[in-house]
């Protein structure tokens, strides 16, 4: 959803962490957990382009763009 959200393509996602656009996609498609580092490697890559994260509140955990801010 993160990738969506920024209209990222998974070559995008690649180039930006620098991991393979096949670890991307098996930890996409559940194939593959990914290691924390990797994990967070991705976390932090998103964060820094207005992802936020949302915690599990039972309503599931999830993803938003942060507002643009105005200058």
């Amino acid at each position: 959803m993160a990738r969506a959200a920024l209209g990222w393509t998974v070559r995008d996602l690649a180039e930006a962490t620098g991991l393979h656009r096949n670890t991307i996609t098996n930890i996409e498609v559940g194939r593959y957990a990914g290691e924390p580092e990797t994990l967070d490697l991705i976390r932090r890559v998103f964060s820094r382009e207005g992802i936020i994260f949302i915690e599990e509140n039972g309503g599931g955990a999830g993803v938003r763009l942060r507002k643009a801010t105005q200058r």
